[in-house]
């Protein structure tokens, strides 16, 4: 690391740290301006080792959050026995408002990661396997048969996230297939009644002992197997399909109006209120994909979706993609350059809206994600995205897909060491 952004040297001021947001003038946003990577990528780590160091002191957040002075002790107030051990350090913020608690959190988190898991895994392929080969739903349903997630290790995650200086995991805990890797009485085609464990409540526990955040990803706006999701037919946007492209259209699907739709939302918030009342506390909720409620937004009620996840748990942090409503609490894209945000009246007003909140930047460890997401390849081009991503600012999501058996691949957990490593070199 060059000496002139070594930890401890001085510098720009560490806007995102102390809390506050970067002046806006006519929708442009000003600050500093970073002329060298190395120094960008220099200032991300720095700020990502303080914060890290700063917000575990009290004294410090009572100087930042303002309340020095303001009450007979300067010491915040302690936490409620309830207390998300992930927001430690920012008692004061949550004393008088949890969501924002958790959206200071979250702006200084600086990275987390990503774990993609599913019947899919035996395949050998991504998350859209099913999509991509037009996999017909009774050999793909049969996957749950063979799922073994004998090699699955919560802790192992978790402690590798940590290992690499991570303050946060993402899991799908149900993608557009339908497969739940969480306890759910609405379908049997789930972990538990396929591999008798319930992983989301795994790795929850672990994260909660190790003080790390957990955000769950949930397929709101794709289903490829519920019967009364909407066709591709009805879709308003002339390149988004809703089903996988069959040759004839699979009888179990038998969605033919609007009116169908109401069924499937009811199973959905269902699923959402079983989420986030059983497994608690969880960082935030992440919805997706966004191009499916832009094809349909009149049938999605995501007024009344967030307000079941914010009722529950009021610190709980919302995402869906770069946003469809403005009530978001942050913004994620598919990597810092190259992606193109979805147009649309809706999509434009949704990104103006969002525009001043958190953003993530996702991208993979190695090959085989997503064809939007970067492929970084080792952990020297992990640090130097990661410091790329930090001076925007935003956070890094790092993703990496385990093995057939659920365990996390040798050379990704030795990567994201070495990353963790690196940033205190």
């Amino acid at each position: 690391m060059p000496a002139e952004v070594s930890r401890g040297s001085g510098g720009p001021p560490d806007w995102r740290r102390q809390g506050s947001s970067r002046e806006v003038t006519s929708g442009v946003r000003t600050g500093p301006v970073y002329q060298s990577p190395d120094i960008a990528r220099g200032w991300a780590i720095r700020r990502r080792a303080d914060t890290i160091q700063s917000m575990r002191r009290r004294s410090f957040l009572v100087a930042a959050t303002g309340l020095a002075g303001c009450g007979p002790s300067l010491m915040p107030p302690d936490p409620e026995p309830d207390f998300p051990a992930f927001l430690e350090g920012f008692e004061a913020q949550y004393a008088v408002s949890p969501h924002a608690a958790g959206r200071d959190w979250f702006r200084a988190a600086g990275s987390g990661l990503a774990i993609q898991y599913g019947v899919y895994s035996q395949l050998g392929r991504g998350p859209d396997a099913q999509f991509d080969g037009a996999i017909p739903l009774e050999p793909y349903t049969a996957l749950k048969e063979t799922f073994d997630p004998s090699g699955f290790d919560a802790e192992e995650i978790a402690a590798t996230a940590l290992e690499a200086d991570m303050a946060y995991v993402v899991m799908t805990a149900r993608h557009a297939d339908g497969f739940c890797l969480f306890r759910t009485v609405q379908t049997d085609f789930n972990s538990l009644e396929s591999g008798g464990r319930d992983l989301v409540g795994e790795l929850a526990r672990a994260c909660r002992h190790r003080g790390l955040g957990l955000f769950l990803t949930y397929s709101y706006a794709a289903d490829w197997r519920h019967p009364y999701f909407y066709s591709s037919e009805t879709g308003r946007a002339e390149s988004y399909r809703s089903r996988p492209a069959y040759e004839t259209t699979p009888e179990e699907y038998k969605f033919r109006k609007d009116e169908d739709f109401l069924r499937y939302i009811r199973y959905a918030h269902r699923q959402l209120e079983e989420i986030v009342y059983r497994y608690e506390p969880l960082a935030g909720v992440r919805l997706e994909p966004a191009a499916g409620y832009y094809a349909r937004p009149d049938l999605f009620p995501v007024g009344q979706t967030y307000s079941i996840l914010r009722q529950a748990q009021p610190w709980i942090l919302i995402s869906f993609g770069q946003g469809v409503s403005g009530d978001e609490d942050f913004t994620t894209k598919p990597r810092l350059q190259g992606s193109q945000p979805f147009r649309g009246d809706i999509a434009e007003r949704a990104r103006l809206a969002n525009r001043d909140k958190s953003r993530e930047v996702r991208a993979h460890l190695r090959a085989g994600g997503s064809a939007d997401d970067a492929s970084l390849g080792s952990a020297r081009a992990l640090l130097d995205e990661y410091g790329r991503v930090g001076s925007v600012p935003a956070n890094l999501l790092t993703s990496v897909r385990l093995r057939p058996d659920g365990s996390l691949d040798p050379a990704d957990a030795r990567a994201l060491r070495e990353f963790g490593q690196l940033l205190y070199m």
